[in-house]
């Protein structure tokens, strides 16, 4: 079985809060959130993209996710309420709706039940990120290509991405992308274009992760 690297939650959850609050239109390199600063809201991605990423004293950068529209980010520092362990910005011009503390009390005062789903939603993205843990420490980059390749071709076979944006979600290199992506196309299992994969043989890359000595 293939794990879904995102949290399939219907957009409906958040609309108790992303109906009471403005958009905020973002250019292309917009920095949303600073890592080391106050979580003052959180944060709805209705359209875009948006990298998060944290950064060393000596200036090196390690990115941490790729959002997309109907994301929503920067959420666990706003509800721990300590400082953000990640900065955020805008890799595509992008609207955000900012989700603020009195919006949240008031909401689920006034609908106890949708704090529990928020709740739930966040359990789901710290069993995702157990998940993706395992993935990144145990299983070879073909696999972890497959698996995500699986779970984004899930509804659509054509998946729009980057080089950069695949080696972030599966932790490997840009160069071991291209690599295994060199392979996978040999044999006809996928074929890439500008920013985008199409995924052609999905039972050849089920029978790669069935055979690999760490699939499931």
């Amino acid at each position: 079985m293939v794990k879904q690297n995102h949290l399939d939650f219907p957009a409906e959850l958040w609309l108790p809060f992303i109906e009471q609050r403005s958009t905020v239109t973002c250019a292309t390199s917009h920095l949303i959130y600073l890592q080391g600063s106050n979580a003052t809201c959180f944060y709805y991605l209705k359209k875009g993209k948006v990298k998060s990423f944290i950064q060393s004293e000596d200036g090196g950068e390690r990115v941490l996710r790729i959002y997309r529209t109907g994301d929503i980010l920067g959420v666990a520092s706003f509800f721990d309420e300590l400082p953000r362990v990640s900065s955020a910005i805008a890799v595509s011009r992008c609207e955000v709706i900012p989700i603020d503390r009195k919006l949240v009390a008031q909401t689920f005062s006034q609908n106890p039940d949708l704090a529990m789903s928020v709740i739930q939603y966040l359990a789901r993205a710290v069993r995702l990120m157990s998940e993706q843990v395992d993935d990144m420490a145990f299983r070879p980059a073909p696999e972890r290509l497959a698996r995500y390749l699986l779970a984004e071709s899930a509804d659509n076979n054509v998946i729009t991405t980057t080089q950069e944006e695949l080696a972030t979600s599966i932790s490997v290199s840009r160069v071991t992308v291209n690599r295994v992506l060199s392979e996978f196309t040999s044999k006809g299992w996928v074929s890439t274009e500008y920013r985008g994969i199409i995924v052609h043989n999905k039972t050849a890359l089920h029978k790669l992760i069935s055979t690999s000595k760490h699939g499931a």
